[in-house]
Order: structure tokens, then C-alpha cells, then sequence
């Protein structure tokens, strides 16, 4: 069964895929913002609001919330991104319209109260200290900023101690009212689904939504920098990286292979120069993050604090060699990967929801997974050798957590 797409006269998108042999279903809404929306002083806001409206909405309390969805066998839950903001449920079919009706509570209909958002600022706060206390996780946080400084682009989705408590029910009830508009939503579902009754459900709950969208963000741009956590930890963990490649660049399918045949897995050079052959790493990988208009390829490691700057400048001569010499061969492994990731991953009726929601906000329609199979196929070796060293080439972020050492690096 292929996929359509449907938009209601607001201009809300509605994207549906039924799935033959599975007997469940997927639902999500996708907004089209996310933490790089908020202004300065309010950083964390998208974060706090997915919070917030679980705590009660429409005629429901927390509670009762959690209940109704368990009491089918649900689940209901979100996540808040850079660029975006999911609320998804998964569910059995004959329940498909209790998921919708949720969904559309949760974000048309939440219930913000001071006392539960005093309480709740407790709770992300005590998320932020243990995103502070986990190395492997706030490196990235120290990455970003060092990449993009000085732009929301670079800010921490979760915010930092003097933004959350700056943030009151004025500003959750005008971050949803201001951003969540039409044009920017889509409503996925992929699974055992009816696709009429679907788009039926979406009229009910979202069809009287005020047409518009949401306000243009300010574009990012890439600078570089350095930033170093020097917290002693048992290892030091580094990252550092340069500019990538937005979603529709002609180059991004090749900067993709590029990184995985760099640091994508156990044959990748980096695993086999710094781990096997080397022993200087534990855990040490690269990867290619593509935004709308830019984009990050990256590499991590974590190492014995005393190998630090040995450690650093053999991954970077690592990438710099394979923007030089990178072969057929590895090109060809990593497209085995990319395409065999792909296809394996899309057999979930959650991941199909996401393909689809993710592809109309980041191409305007929906891109068959062969298609992205095809672009895979026709990149060849000189193409990823050419994305990697334009990448290389274009600056460079350094961060670091765990110790001094890698402040001289």
C-alpha cells in the first residue's frame, strides 16, 4: 500500500501510509519548530511546553491521561528537537481516534498551571543535572555552541537554570499559540490504518485551527569555535566538527557515505586506526547531522585523559586522509549499511510515521524510501571524497569534557 497526503483547507498536512500484515498503528503530530525558535532570555520554553501539557488537557489531569492511553494498551509521549516537536501515540487500530483526540488536546487544549509549572521546572532541572553529570551527552550541548555561537541554533534544548525560571504559563500558552499554526503541522499515521477515517479525524480535531504559520527563523550559520568542560571525569571524551550539508543539498547523500565509511561502524577507519589497531579509544565514531539550511559532520571519542592529544590529532589526519584515498570498497560498505539501515528501520509503523512527517517538512511531500535508496546508489567515490574535504575545509568546532589536557589541543 503506498502513502498519500492530504492537506485540510487551513493548510494543515495530513500523511497516511497503511501497512498490510501489522496489527497496530502510529500517530503523530510534527511541528515544524522546535528550541531554535525561542527567544534568548526563554531558552528551553519548547522543552518545558512538551512537558507542561501532559500535566492536563482538555478534560483530562495527568492522570487521567495516562490512564486512557494505558487503558488500551497505548502509549502516548513526546520529544522536542532543535528543528522540530513530535507528540506521537502508538496504539492498537480500534483506538486510533482516542490517539488523535489526545494528540490534539495535548497541544490545542492544555490545561498550564503556575503550581504544577513551578513544580515541573523541578523536574526538567533535575534532567538538565543529569545531562550535566553524563559525559557522552553534554559534549554535544558543548559542541553546538562551539559551532554556531552567539545564535539560538547553538543553545541547549533543555535551557540552563536562569531561562527555565524565567519561564511562566504566559509564555507556554503564547509559544503554542504563536507557533503551532497549520501550515507548519503534520498529522502522520502509518500502520493497520483507515485512511478516510483518518483524515476525518484530523478535520474534527484540527480543521477549525486559524490558517497561517509559524514565524521564519533566523538562518544559522556555522562558525566554529572551542569549548572545554573541565570537570574531572574517569575518561576524556572530545568532539570536534565541521559544517555539513542541509537535508535538499545535491552533496548530502555523499557527505552521509562519507561519514559512515569514516566512523560509521567496527570496519570504519576510525574504530580500526584508534580502537583495534591503537587501542586509544573505547568508544569513537563520526556521524553527518543535516538540518534544513545547513548541517554538522562530526566525530566523538572517549580516551584515557593521557592520550588525549594523541588521540585528537590522529582522528582529524583519520578524516583528512579519507577525504584523499577513501576507496570503492568503503564507499560500497558504507551504502550497504546506509540502505540496509534504512530498509530494516522502516518496518516499524513508527518509524514509517516519521519518514513521512519528516520528509514533508523537510522536502514538501513524501520521498519514497526507494528514492532515498536511489540517491544512495548513485553517489560515487570521489563525490564522498569531495563532500568530505569541502567539510574538512570549512572550519572546525572542538569540545571537550573531562579534564585539561585537550584545552591545549
Amino acid at each position: 500500500m503506498s502513502a498519500t497526503l492530504h492537506r485540510l483547507s487551513n493548510g494543515l498536512t495530513v500523511a497516511v501510509e497503511p501497512m498490510a500484515g501489522v496489527e497496530t498503528a502510529a500517530v503523530g503530530l510534527y511541528a515544524n519548530v522546535g528550541s531554535r525558535s525561542e527567544p534568548t532570555a526563554l531558552t528551553g520554553l519548547a522543552h518545558m511546553v512538551e512537558h507542561m501539557v501532559f500535566k492536563g488537557a482538555g478534560s483530562r489531569d495527568a492522570r487521567r491521561i495516562a490512564e486512557d492511553i494505558e487503558d488500551v494498551g497505548g502509549s502516548l509521549n513526546a520529544w522536542t528537537a532543535r528543528d522540530h516537536t513530535v507528540f506521537h501515540a502508538r496504539l492498537l487500530p480500534a483506538d486510533m481516534a482516542l490517539g488523535v483526540e489526545l494528540i490534539a488536546d495535548l497541544v490545542r487544549a492544555p490545561v498550564f498551571d503556575a503550581t504544577e509549572l513551578e513544580r515541573e521546572k523541578g523536574v526538567v532541572l533535575a534532567e538538565l543535572g543529569e545531562a550535566r553529570d553524563t559525559p557522552d551527552d553534554i559534549i554535544f550541548d558543548h559542541l553546538q555552541a562551539a559551532a554556531f555561537p552567539g545564535q539560538s541554533f547553538g543553545r541547549p534544548v533543555l535551557g540552563d537554570e536562569t531561562s527555565i525560571a524565567a519561564i511562566d504559563t504566559a509564555a507556554l500558552n503564547d509559544w503554542l499559540t504563536g507557533q503551532y499554526r497549520p501550515d507548519g503541522l503534520v498529522l502522520a499515521a502509518a500502520g493497520a490504518i483507515d485512511t478516510d477515517a483518518l483524515i476525518r479525524m484530523a478535520e474534527a480535531r484540527f480543521g477549525d485551527m486559524t490558517p497561517g504559520a509559524p514565524p521564519a527563523v533566523e538562518p544559522a550559520l556555522f562558525v566554529g569555535g572551542t569549548s572545554h568542560d573541565t570537570r574531572r571525569f574517569d575518561q576524556l571524551h572530545l568532539a570536534f566538527a565541521h559544517p555539513g550539508l542541509g537535508h535538499a543539498h545535491p552533496d548530502a547523500y555523499a557527505l552521509n557515505l562519507f561519514s559512515s565509511a569514516v566512523g560509521g561502524g567496527m570496519s570504519s577507519r576510525l574504530f580500526q586506526d584508534l580502537r583495534e589497531a591503537r587501542g586509544l579509544a573505547y568508544s569513537i565514531y563520526s556521524w553527518a547531522q543535516p538540518y534544513i539550511e545547513t548541517g554538522v559532520f562530526g566525530v566523538y571519542l572517549a580516551c584515557a585523559r593521557a592520550e588525549g592529544a594523541k588521540a585528537l590529532a590522529l582522528a582529524r589526519d583519520v578524516v583528512a586522509r579519507a577525504a584523499e584515498d577513501l576507496s570503492q570498497a568503503e564507499i560500497d560498505r558504507a551504502r550497504a549499511q546506509g540502505k540496509a539501515g534504512i530498509l530494516m528501520g522502516l518496518e516499524s509503523v513508527q518509524a514509517r510515521c516519521d519518514h513521512l512527517a519528516r520528509t514533508i517538512q523537510i522536502h514538501g511531500r513524501i520521498m519514497p524510501p526507494a528514492e532515498i535508496v536511489a540517491a544512495l546508489d548513485a553517489v560515487t567515490v570521489e563525490q564522498a571524497r569531495s563532500a568530505g574535504a569541502r567539510s574538512i575545509s570549512g572550519g572546525q568546532a572542538l569540545a571537550s569534557v573531562g579534564g585539561k589536557l585537550a584545552k591545549a589541543a
